[in-house]
Order: structure tokens, then C-alpha cells, then sequence
């Protein structure tokens, strides 16, 4: 019962990290462009998780041709839906951002029919239904309605989405730790490339920038926390407790980060977005419950 409470209390902690995250992302991208972040976040959260690999895993195993290959497709996803995110907070508020992300949780049951040919509970799809109904009142309320940032983070949830599809597909087959390692790595790859033939060697190799003490916190609070720790703390705890908790206690994300949001920046919701995060919210809970079986990388889904 202690270890399944703790495990619990440090998932919380771990869902904190991720919903904040967001508007320190938000904060720092007014600074460094989105490529110049993800280029040095991920390269610093994949050089963490080496170096994590290299001093506790006893029992390393080479992974194959195969297993990069599909390490990099799923670095791909994640490449496009975080640049896709990071973008959209640009013109979006971090709240919005975050329940808008959360709708990959939603999306994956139509593309678990359409991909992997199985049919969604029928719970799945009236959680889709009613969150479809939220992401409505969310981005369609208030002075601003939906604009250019949440249509860029809706594609980032799909990107989400399809990530976990595949992820579903390849993660039995090969380490956990490995395939986040090369996932990481090739969103870091992707960003440098893209940030010299978009931004240019002077924006992504901007020390002056990057070592600002708000900017490296960021890039700090992100890489390594937001990412490496999470990650090792989910892949430790979740043994503890089970999967449904896991699930359920991932969904307050999106809470976290519009408590964040408020907080720090004084951005509050209206009644009409209020409504639409509630719903979200309440479809997010019908898509995971029950959740049969533990996703071995939840933390991909968020910042």
C-alpha cells in the first residue's frame, strides 16, 4: 500500500512537471526560436538518458537495424508534434495549448480503427465525442476564438497520436530505453538541421541567448526534468501502481498546466473555456478507463 501510494505521489509530481513546462516553453520561446529550443532540449535530454544507460543499466543489449529505423520513425512523430506545439504556443495561451495536446489521448481509438484495424470501445468513442465537444468550447470561446496556435497544436495532438499508434506497434519488440534514446536523438538531429536552413547558424548557436538565466532554466526544466527524471520516474514507479492510475493521473496534466498558466502569467480561462477543458477532461477519463495495458512512453506525449 506505501509503495502504491508513493508511486502514485511521484506520478502526480511527474504530471506537475509536464503541465508547468508549458509555460516555461511559452517564456523562453520569446527569446530563442521554437527550433533553437528543441535543437539543444532534446540533445540535452538524450545525452542525459545515455549517460543514465551507460552508469545503471547492467544488462545492455545491442539494439538492431530494425530497432533504430523504428526509434527514428517515432522520432519523426515527435519531431513534428513538438515543433508543431512549441509553434503554436507562439500564438496560443500555454492553458489551451495544453488541453488542446491532450486531445491526442482522444484521438488514438480512431486511429487504433483506422491503422490497427481495432475497433474502439464504445466508452473510447464517446469520450472522443464529448471532448470534440469541449475542444469547441475551449477554442471557440472568449474575445479570441480559434486561431492560427490552436489549429498548429491540434496537429501536434495528431502527430501525438500517431506516435502512440506506432509506438504500440514496435515497443514490445525492443528496450524502452533504447527507442526513447534514438527518439530523442533524432528529434534533436531534426531540429539542428531545420534550425540552420530556417533560423540559420547565428539564432541556433546563440550563446548570448541560450545561456540567459531564464532561457537555460527553461532548457533545464525540460530536458531534464520534463523529460529525462519523468521518464525514469514513470518507468520506475509505474511498477507499483496500476495502469488505470497511471492513466487517470497523466489526464491532470492539462490541469496542472492551466493552474500554471494562471498563476505566472494571469491567464484565465472564460466560462465557455472552462466548460470545454471540463469536457476534455471528461473525455480523456472515458478513452483511458480501463486502461488495459501501461503505456511505456506516456512522457512523449508532452512537453
Amino acid at each position: 500500500m506505501k509503495k502504491s501510494l508513493g508511486a502514485d505521489l511521484s506520478l502526480v509530481f511527474v504530471a506537475l512537471i509536464w503541465g508547468s513546462t508549458f509555460v516555461v516553453v511559452q517564456h523562453a520561446i520569446s527569446t530563442v526560436t521554437p527550433l533553437t529550443f528543441n535543437a539543444w532540449r532534446f540533445l540535452l535530454a538524450s545525452l542525459c538518458l545515455l549517460i543514465w544507460k551507460a552508469v545503471f543499466v547492467k544488462n545492455r543489449k545491442r539494439i538492431e537495424l530494425r530497432g533504430i529505423l523504428a526509434g527514428v520513425l517515432l522520432g519523426c512523430f515527435l519531431f513534428t508534434g513538438y515543433i508543431a506545439q512549441t509553434v503554436g504556443l507562439l500564438y496560443t495561451s500555454s492553458s489551451k495549448a495544453a488541453f488542446i495536446t491532450g486531445m491526442s489521448v482522444v484521438l488514438v481509438p480512431i486511429f487504433s480503427a483506422v491503422i490497427l484495424k481495432k475497433l474502439p470501445a464504445a466508452k473510447a468513442m464517446v469520450g472522443v465525442l464529448i471532448a470534440a465537444a469541449g475542444l469547441y468550447y475551449l477554442t471557440m470561446s472568449g474575445p479570441v476564438a480559434f486561431n492560427y496556435g490552436d489549429g498548429i497544436v491540434l496537429f501536434c495532438a495528431v502527430m501525438f497520436a500517431l506516435h502512440i499508434i506506432f509506438t504500440a506497434k514496435v515497443t514490445h519488440h525492443y528496450s524502452s530505453l533504447s527507442l526513447t534514446i534514438i527518439q530523442l536523438a533524432t528529434v534533436a538531429v531534426l531540429s539542428f538541421v531545420c534550425g540552420i536552413v530556417a533560423d540559420g547558424t547565428g539564432k541556433l548557436f546563440d550563446f548570448s541567448s541560450l545561456f540567459r538565466s531564464d532561457t537555460l532554466f527553461s532548457l533545464l526544466v525540460t530536458a531534464v526534468l520534463a523529460t529525462s527524471v519523468a521518464f525514469i520516474l514513470q518507468t520506475v514507479m509505474q511498477r507499483f501502481t496500476s495502469p488505470t492510475h497511471v492513466g487517470l493521473i497523466f489526464i491532470m496534466e492539462p490541469v496542472f498546466a492551466a493552474v500554471t498558466s494562471a498563476v505566472w502569467q494571469h491567464d484565465y480561462l472564460t466560462y465557455g473555456g472552462i466548460i470545454g477543458c471540463l469536457l476534455i477532461l471528461l473525455g480523456m477519463v472515458l478513452s483511458e478507463w480501463p486502461v488495459k495495458k501501461a503505456r511505456k512512453q506516456p512522457f512523449t506525449d508532452h512537453l
